[in-house]
């Protein structure tokens, strides 16, 4: 390697592709895809021995205005108001063309996905984004993935990675959220019973021939749905085969080196580029301490594999990474429930998404027992919430405790308590120190070592208000997306009810990275870009290796996935038609891919 950073010595490939993509995540899968329809050689390289990544642990919710499915499902969505939503949304924080390419190109590129392979979505009629603004969509734009029947894949099932343990029951059974009140009611009804049994019964039969249940649901039906595309189409996947390093030659990208299985070396060429999707930089030891706060280092949703191979190796060539704009990280609230054995690996990490946060008759407090935000809005303007509190605070960690009543335990569950009063299970998850119980609040707040004047107060103000519907500190419930989150059966304010007689209940919860913000440096072709702003030629990135096009803002449900897809697309597409051949090619060339 001389002075410039350029590779010179390995022109004496073992293999040579014409697309060569690191990672099987949804990025990578669907660049891959779309590279063999149009007649590409395609290689994916996948570091580990399944295909997935932190798609399969996901919600699989994909956000992308204006498609066909959403007219199909009752909603017309249009890219104008989308272009409008974003604008105010994202406003001045750049990243214009990329978005605007990202709108051009995603009604076509789920359009052809649904022609050329298996996966399919459906257009949720009822999904609010979730900030409010001009443009805004109650539904049509979040896509769920079609559940899939992996009975297809047969045993090459084993390939694709299993969602999050808390999300499967009865040890590995996935359920579909239509059929979650007829599983946690059973005897409630007939109709109720019958359902169980079929979900239960199909699982049992299930688990005579596969390691889990064949019913898949949510992001793990969709990285299912693309490994099923990629196997009949022959498209060869290598596992277990990480990248070592990226093979530039006269200022261009020719191929790389990776890791084989049994611990060799392998020098593989790549004549139109080579893609990179492998997940971000979550857990890379010096990227994360870079640019992710102090306060929401200590967890994380992502694969213990994502350790960010994909930007180290770029930035080994002079690639620019991007700070993420508003926020590095996008994030979630989790709580833990340690495993009894003291091993992290058994731990238990929920997700606090829509179940119980959005729901009246819950707050959520900080150390000195105050609220600090609005409880009903996104996971991620929550955890945004939690860290603009530590740091007014000085607080060296970002947690709170979600607050309520036994009813709400009974109506709604708290975390990994799911509803219903039932003694036993509630003093379980006392013992295991996850739930925590107060006769009264200044009780509550002694166990919490939390402020107990200060709660006191809180709880006193929150009532108040609660009883005239409204929340004059935080505004809950004012939004579509708070009150689509809540219980419509609470009136006047779906969001907000008094908080009862005790005793009461608490979990605490703390930030965890579910995808990045900051990333690699990109323009609207996935082309990455040195630190002089200069494209790289023959280097793209897509999914969470590319800098989010928001800007560290969180749109909507599905604003990681959806531009993972529409990049891997528009990747395919522009390299497909020799424009990544080109020593200088059109940055701008939107139209490349219509």
């Amino acid at each position: 390697m001389d002075a410039a950073g350029q590779q010179t010595r390995h022109d004496d490939w073992d293999e040579q592709v014409d697309l060569l993509i690191f990672g099987a995540g949804a990025a990578g899968m669907t660049t891959a895809l779309v590279a063999d329809h149009e007649k590409l050689k395609v290689l994916l390289c996948e570091k580990t021995a399944m295909v997935g990544g932190i798609t399969s642990t996901s919600g699989g919710t994909t956000w992308v205005p204006g498609t066909a499915l959403s007219a199909q499902a009752g909603v017309p969505d249009s890219v104008d108001d989308a272009r409008r939503f974003l604008a105010s949304v994202v406003g001045a924080r750049g990243g214009d063309a990329e978005r605007e390419a990202f709108l051009q190109s995603g009604p076509q590129a789920i359009d052809e996905l649904a022609r050329i392979s298996d996966v399919q979505f459906i257009a949720a009629a009822a999904h609010p984004d979730y900030v409010s603004g001009p443009g805004a969509a109650f539904g049509g734009r979040a896509l769920v993935p079609a559940p899939f029947d992996a009975r297809v894949l047969g045993r090459a099932f084993a390939r694709v990675r299993p969602p999050r343990k808390e999300f499967m029951g009865l040890g590995g059974m996935m359920v579909a959220r239509n059929d979650l009140t007829a599983l946690l009611a059973p005897f409630a009804s007939l109709a109720n019973f019958k359902r169980t049994m079929a979900v239960v019964g199909r699982y049992a039969l299930d688990r005579v021939r596969y390691p889990r249940g064949t019913q898949l649901v949510m992001g793990n039906a969709l990285a299912a749905r693309l490994y099923y595309s990629l196997c009949k189409r022959g498209i060869e996947v290598c596992f277990d085969t990480p990248l070592v390093e990226l093979v530039r030659e006269n200022g261009r990208v020719t191929g790389a080196i990776v890791s084989t299985p049994d611990g060799g070396r392998r020098r593989i060429g790549a004549r139109r580029g080579v893609v990179l999707a492998t997940g971000g930089i979550t857990r890379h030891p010096t990227l994360r301490k870079q640019f992710f706060p102090a306060a929401a280092r200590g967890l994380s949703l992502a694969p213990l594999t994502h350790t960010g191979d994909g930007v180290d190796r770029a930035q080994h060539i002079g690639a620019r990474v991007e700070d993420g704009g508003d926020s590095p990280g996008l994030w979630m609230p989790c709580s833990i429930q340690r495993a009894r054995n003291g091993n992290p690996d058994g731990d238990s990490v929920w997700p606090h998404i829509i179940l119980d946060r959005a729901k009246p008759g819950l707050i959520a407090v900080n150390g000195h027992g105050k609220r600090f935000v609005n409880e009903s809005d996104s996971y991620h303007d929550f955890v945004m919430g939690m860290l603009r509190d530590a740091q007014k605070n000085g607080a060296a960690s970002a947690r709170a405790h979600l607050i309520v009543d036994a009813a709400f335990i009974d109506e709604y569950g708290l975390g990994l308590l799911m509803p219903g009063r039932s003694a036993g299970r509630i003093a379980a998850f006392e013992r295991s120190g996850y739930l925590v119980k107060g006769n009264t609040i200044a009780e509550l707040a002694a166990k919490l070592d939390v402020d107990a004047a200060g709660l006191e107060r809180t709880v006193d103000a929150y009532n108040r208000d609660a009883a005239t519907g409204q929340d004059l500190t935080f505004g809950r419930g004012t939004s579509p997306m708070n009150r689509f989150n809540g219980d419509a059966r609470q009136q006047p304010n779906p969001c907000i009810r008094p908080i009862g007689p005790g005793p009461y209940y608490a979990v605490t919860v703390q930030p965890a990275d579910l995808a990045c913000s900051a990333g690699l440096s990109g323009n609207a072709n996935g082309e990455v870009l040195d630190e002089a702003g200069q494209v790289i030629a023959g280097l793209f990135a897509c999914g969470n290796d590319l800098a989010s096009i928001f800007r560290g803002t969180y749109p909507g449900p599905g604003t990681t996935l959806g531009p993972a897809i529409v990049f891997g697309w528009r990747i395919a597409k522009y390299v497909a038609r020799g424009a990544a051949t080109n020593t200088a090619p059109d940055t701008h060339a939107l139209k490349a891919c219509a």
